[in-house]
C-alpha cells in the first residue's frame, strides 16, 4: 500500500508504484477525479520473442528522482533479456502533459529488437461505465474519453510513431484487457471500444549491441478533444527531450529559495527535506485544497480514501510551507477556507478539492442529543497558521482579503463555542477523529487561533474586537490550568469526557500534548509542558530498531502488536517529529541538537525508495503503514529541519537572529 513515484503540477497529478505502474490519474484536480482508481496501467517489454511486464520478478528496479525535481529517475534490469531501462517520467510545469523517456540498453553482444508496450487500463471520472477507446487517424494517436475528460496517448521512437496499438474490453465476463494481448508480442489492432474498456499501444526500436535507443511516450489530457489534440502538438513541436528539461529546470528553480545553507545536517536529510517540498506542492490543487493523500490503495482497507481537504491538516502544513518561505505556494488554500467558511462561522470536517464538503462518520445526533459533528481544532488552525504566516512575511493583502469573511467569522464562532462553567471550548471530535470531549490539544488550537485572530485585529485597528478574542483566550489558558493539569500524574491530560452528568478527565498519553506550547499557550519550558513532553518521549516511544513515538497509549490503527509495553502504538512519523520539535525549542546549547538531529536521520530511513514518507511504519519491520506518502508527514519533516537549522544558528551566532535564512526571518 503506497505510492513510490509522485508528479504533479496543482492541476494533474499521477501515482507510479514500484513496479513504475501508473496507479492513479487526478484530474482536474488535484484529489479529484481519479480516472484510474488505483488499477494498473501496465509497462511491459518485449524482447526477440520474450516478454516481461515490469511486475516480473526478474526485474532488477532502483527508484528515484533526478535530483531537486518532480522528474523520476528509475533504472530497470533484466538479466534474461540483457536489457536495461532507464526511465523518467514528469507532468509539464503548465500543461496537463504527462511525459516519460525510456532509454533501451542492449547489455548483449547482437542486435536487439525490441517492442516497448504502454497499457491504459481507464475508469474515467472514477467509473467503468460508458467510456470510449479509440485509434485516431488524423494523428495516430489513441485516446480515451467520457463527456468532459479526454486522454490522447502518443508517442516516437527513432523508427517513428505509435508501431501497433488495440482497444479492448475490460473486467468485464471473461474479458482481461488488451494488456493480454500484447505478451505474444503483437496487437490485434482493434480501433474502437465501447464501456468498460482499455487499450495498449507499442513502439518498435532496434538496439545494435553495448549500444542504446530512446523511446518517448505521453499523455495528453483536458476537458475536450480539440483541448488533446493541441496538447499533443505542442508536445511534438516541442519534442519531449526538451520538454523533460525544462521540467527539471523549473523544479529546481522552484527550490532555490531555500538556499543552501543547513548547518551540519547530512547530505541524506537535506535531499529529504528538498524531496519532502516538492511531494508537499504535488499535493496543492492550484485553487487552494491541500490534500492529506492520493494513495487509493488504503481503499482495500476502508471504503473511502485520503483525497480529501482537512483543514487541520492544510493549516499545519501550509504553516511548514510559510516557514520554508513559500508564501505563494499556500496563500490559496487560506481563500479556499474563507470561501467554504460555513454561515455559522465554523469549517467541516474535510472538504472536496472542489470545495464541496467530503464524506464524514461524525453524527448530528447522539441518542437523541443533537451534536455538532466538527474537529474545533480544524477552525482555530487555519487562524493561527494564517498569522504566522503574515508574521513571517509581512503580506498585508491576504489577511485583509480575509478579515470580514474568514477571521472575524471563524472567530466569533470560537469564542461563542464555550463551555463557559469551565471556561474551555465545547466538546468536538478529537484530532484523531475518533473520540468526543474537550481536549487539550484542541483547547490549545482554539487559544492559538483566538490570539491570531486577535493580533489581526490590531494589525486592522479594530481593537474592541482584539479585547474580546484576549480576554476569551486568556478564560482558555486559565482552564487549561484548572482543568486539565493532573498534579498526581505530573502532567496534562489528554482531555475532558462528560461521563455520569461530570466532567471526567482522560489520562491516556497523547503525543499531540506538543500544542501547548507549538501554538502558544506556554513557552516549552514551562515545567508542566515539560514534564508532559518528557512523558510523552518516555511512554509512547517504540522500543524496536525502529524506534519512534506513537500517537497514543494501546493505539488501535493498524496494530501489528498487543505488547503495549514495548509498542504502544505505531510508530507514526508526525509524533517522531514533535517530540523532536520540543528538543529543539528547549535546546541551550548545540549539543542539545544532537536527539533531534538524530531523529531527522532517523526519519529518513522511514521513507519508501524514491523518498516518499508514510503516515506510519511498521513497528517491528519499518515498511510502511496506511497511506504513502502521506503530506502531513512530509510536511512536518520540513518544518522540523527549518526549526533545526534556524535553532542552531540562533545557538552558534547569536549576531544571526533574524537573517534570513530559507528566506524568511526567524519564526
Amino acid at each position: 500500500m503506497a505510492r513510490h513515484l509522485v508528479i504533479g503540477n496543482g492541476k494533474m497529478l499521477v501515482n507510479l508504484d514500484s513496479n513504475c505502474y501508473i496507479r492513479d490519474v487526478y484530474f482536474p484536480f488535484v484529489g479529484q477525479l481519479n480516472h484510474v482508481g488505483g488499477h494498473a496501467c501496465r509497462f511491459g517489454v518485449w524482447c526477440d520473442g520474450a516478454f516481461a511486464w515490469l511486475d516480473d520478478p526478474e526485474w532488477n528496479i532502483d527508484l528515484g528522482y533526478i535530483d531537486d525535481s518532480l522528474v523520476t529517475n528509475v533504472t530497470a534490469r533484466h538479466e534474461r533479456l540483457g536489457l536495461e531501462l532507464q526511465l523518467n517520467d514528469g507532468i509539464h510545469q503548465r500543461e496537463c502533459i504527462y511525459l516519460k523517456r525510456v532509454v533501451v540498453r542492449n547489455l548483449g553482444d547482437t542486435e536487439k529488437d525490441v517492442r516497448v508496450f504502454f497499457h491504459h487500463d481507464l475508469m474515467i471520472d472514477g467509473n467503468e461505465v460508458g467510456d470510449t477507446a479509440a485509434f485516431y487517424p488524423a494523428n495516430r494517436t489513441l485516446f480515451h474519453y467520457k463527456r468532459s475528460s479526454y486522454f490522447m496517448f502518443n508517442g516516437r521512437s527513432e523508427r517513428g510513431g505509435i508501431y501497433q496499438f488495440s482497444t479492448g474490453i475490460k473486467r468485464f465476463q471473461s474479458a482481461e484487457g488488451t494488456w493480454r494481448d500484447a505478451e505474444d508480442g503483437e496487437l490485434m489492432g482493434n480501433s474502437i471500444s465501447q464501456g468498460s474498456v482499455d487499450s495498449t499501444i507499442s513502439f518498435r526500436t532496434m538496439v545494435p549491441p553495448g549500444n542504446e535507443r530512446t523511446i518517448y511516450y505521453w499523455m495528453s489530457v483536458g476537458s475536450d478533444m480539440e483541448e488533446v489534440k493541441r496538447l499533443d502538438q505542442y508536445v511534438q513541436e516541442s519534442h519531449p527531450e526538451k520538454l523533460l528539461s525544462r521540467i527539471v529546470i523549473y523544479w529546481n528553480h522552484w527550490l532555490s529559495r531555500v538556499g543552501n545553507s543547513f548547518g551540519d545536517l547530512p547530505a541524506h536529510v537535506i535531499r529529504q527535506f528538498k524531496h519532502s517540498l516538492l511531494i508537499v506542492r504535488t499535493q496543492i490543487d492550484e485553487r487552494g485544497a491541500i490534500m492529506a493523500a492520493n494513495d487509493t490503495d488504503i481503499l482495500q482497507y476502508n471504503r473511502d480514501h485520503y483525497s480529501y481537504m482537512w483543514p487541520r491538516d492544510g493549516a499545519l502544513i501550509a504553516d511548514a510551507m510559510s516557514l520554508a518561505g513559500y508564501h505563494g505556494t499556500i496563500a490559496p488554500f487560506f481563500h479556499f477556507c474563507g470561501r467554504n467558511l460555513s454561515p455559522e462561522g465554523y469549517l467541516h470536517h474535510k472538504y472536496n478539492p472542489d470545495g464541496t464538503v467530503g464524506s464524514s462518520w461524525h453524527p448530528y445526533v447522539v441518542q437523541g442529543v443533537p451534536r455538532l459533528p466538527i474537529q474545533e481544532d480544524e477552525t482555530a488552525l487555519v487562524l493561527y497558521a494564517l498569522w504566522k504566516d503574515y508574521a513571517r512575511h509581512g503580506e498585508i493583502e491576504l489577511p485583509q482579503a480575509l478579515y470580514s469573511t474568514l477571521i472575524r467569522k471563524a472567530s466569533a464562532f470560537l469564542c461563542e463555542y464555550m463551555e463557559l462553567d469551565l471556561g474551555l471550548p465545547k466538546p468536538s471530535y478529537d484530532l484523531w477523529e475518533e473520540r468526543y470531549g474537550i481536549w487539550t490539544y484542541t483547547v490549545a488550537s482554539v487559544y492559538g487561533g483566538l490570539m491570531a485572530a486577535a493580533y489581526f485585529s490590531d494589525l486592522f485597528g479594530d481593537y474592541d474586537r482584539s479585547d474580546q478574542y484576549r480576554v476569551v483566550a486568556e478564560q482558555i489558558k486559565q482552564g487549561i490550568v484548572t482543568h486539565l493539569w493532573d498534579e498526581e500524574a505530573g502532567r496534562y491530560a489528554r482531555g475532558l469526557m462528560f461521563q455520569d452528568g461530570r466532567w471526567v478527565k482522560d489520562m491516556t498519553i497523547e503525543s499531540s500534548l506538543f500544542g501547548l506550547f507549538e501554538f502558544g499557550v506556554f513557552p516549552a519550558e514551562d515545567e508542566r509542558v515539560t514534564r508532559t513532553m518528557q512523558t510523552i518521549s518516555e511512554k509512547l516511544r517504540i522500543h524496536t530498531e525502529v524506534g519512534g513515538i506513537a500517537r497514543y497509549t494501546n493505539d488501535y490503527y493498524f496494530r501489528q502488536s498487543d505488547d503495549i509495553d514495548k509498542v504502544p502504538g505505531n510508530p507514526w512519523i508526525i509524533c517522531t517529529l514533535w517530540v523532536a520539535n520540543f528538543q529543539i525549542e528547549t535546546a541551550k546549547t548545540p549539543e542539545d541538537l544532537a536527539e533531534p538531529k538524530r531523529t531527522l536521520e532517523k526519519a529518513t530511513t522511514f521513507a519508501l525508495p524514491g523518498g516518499n514518507l508514510p503516515e506510519q511504519v511498521h513497528p517491528e519491520s519499518g515498511e510502511p503503514l496506511s497511506v504513502a506518502p502521506l503530506t502531513w508527514s512530509h510536511a512536518t519533516y520540513v518544518s522540523t529541519v527549518c526549526k533545526y537549522v534556524r535553532k542552531l544558528e540562533q545557538l552558534t551566532s547569536p549576531s544571526q537572529l533574524g537573517s534570513k535564512g530559507f528566506g524568511v526571518p526567524l519564526s
